[in-house]
């Protein structure tokens, strides 16, 4: 059999070849090289030889702890007070710099939550890459849905028998040709906050009520602003996926549906939507996929800034591996984002295959 599939496939294997040649050089051979890295201090240009660190990365990386603080007491034995009338806890420094608490050694403090009196306060060996991972998180929970949702919409829109139906696909589709990075340096100017577009449009409409706003510079504001422009100049693609799967739905399911006298949302709901369960697993893998590789955005727009609000994984792994010259840090990262990437595809298939 094996000789057969050499013998009759010479020429495919031929023009295939190429192609495995450059997937194996640029994908897989980066794969392991990645983990290899991980396990090192590999540095980008160091004259120092490279040394196996095992875990250690991925310890400095993923560490986590709680420290339990109980408010301070005055002389008089009760809870002190700043001027502002807030309790005084211990500072977190004095525990992560102490020789007392070696298992808080080198870690910041990345939030706390209060019960009560007593503060719970979460300390990370790494706090930009915490942030980072949760802002991915969030980019992902908020692009997947909402773009998804958006561009079915649209296809359910363009896909009447209207005229110039095709003028209206061909602006949609549009900013999908574009090249991202010419999106965000656009969406830039719409998002400054001096004479931003945005700001002019809704001081127009509420009549000079509305206050500018910094856009991309408010550390509550940022990432909410890359993620609309990230919906929008994807929402096109994810379009004509939705567009072909509504073609693929014959038209006598829907005459039967019309002739028993169904309603639109009827309609929609036991013809359209059962047959597009496979397009919509395709979008939403797809979409999870573009939105966990985030880069150009953030790269183009913020830096990752304010107070690294706008921090992703694929921004820090380049940032280190490039920008501090840590190949071995950007490795790590690399090498996590792809586990949680696996494990958020392999959890959205059980969930498919439970529903089918």
């Amino acid at each position: 059999m094996s000789r057969k599939l050499t013998e009759n496939n010479g020429a495919g294997w031929a023009f295939a070849a190429p192609s495995i040649l450059l997937i194996g050089l640029f994908i897989i051979l980066p794969f392991f090289l990645a983990i290899a890295f991980s396990l090192t201090d590999q540095r980008l240009i160091s004259p120092n030889p490279t040394r196996y660190v095992g875990a250690e990365n991925y310890r400095d990386l993923l560490g986590l702890n709680v420290i339990k603080l109980e408010p301070e007491t005055a002389d008089d034995g009760t809870l002190a007070r700043d001027k502002d009338g807030n309790l005084e806890y211990p500072r977190v420094r004095s525990l992560t710099r102490s020789d007392d608490y070696p298992q808080y050694r080198g870690m910041r403090e990345w939030f706390r939550v209060h019960a009560g009196n007593t503060a719970y306060v979460v300390v990370a060996r790494d706090v930009v890459f915490m942030r980072a991972l949760v802002n991915t998180l969030i980019f992902v929970a908020v692009t997947a849905p909402v773009q998804a949702g958006l561009a079915l919409g649209l296809a359910l829109l363009i896909n009447q028998r209207l005229r110039g139906v095709n003028v209206f696909r061909a602006v949609f589709f549009m900013p999908v040709v574009v090249s991202i990075v010419v999106v965000s340096l656009l969406w830039r100017f719409i998002y400054d906050g001096n004479d931003g577009l945005l700001n002019a449009l809704l001081s127009g409409l509420t009549f000079g009520l509305f206050q500018p706003v910094d856009w991309l510079g408010n550390t509550h504001t940022a990432l909410g602003s890359i993620i609309a422009m990230s919906i929008w100049q994807a929402v096109g693609f994810h379009m004509v996926i939705w567009l072909a799967g509504l073609q693929t739905i014959p038209p006598t399911l829907y005459e039967a549906a019309a002739i028993e006298g169904s309603s639109k949302w009827q309609t929609f709901r036991y013809v359209t939507w059962p047959g597009l369960r496979n397009t919509a697993v395709l979008v939403l893998v797809v979409i999870t996929m573009q939105a966990f590789a985030v880069f150009a955005q953030i790269d183009v727009m913020t830096k990752g800034g304010p107070l690294d609000s706008t921090q992703t994984l694929v921004f820090q792994a380049v940032e280190r591996g490039y920008g501090r010259q840590d190949i071995s840090g950007g490795s790590t990262i690399s090498v996590v984002l792809f586990v949680l990437v696996l494990a958020i595809s392999l959890t959205q298939r059980y969930f498919t295959r439970e529903r089918n």
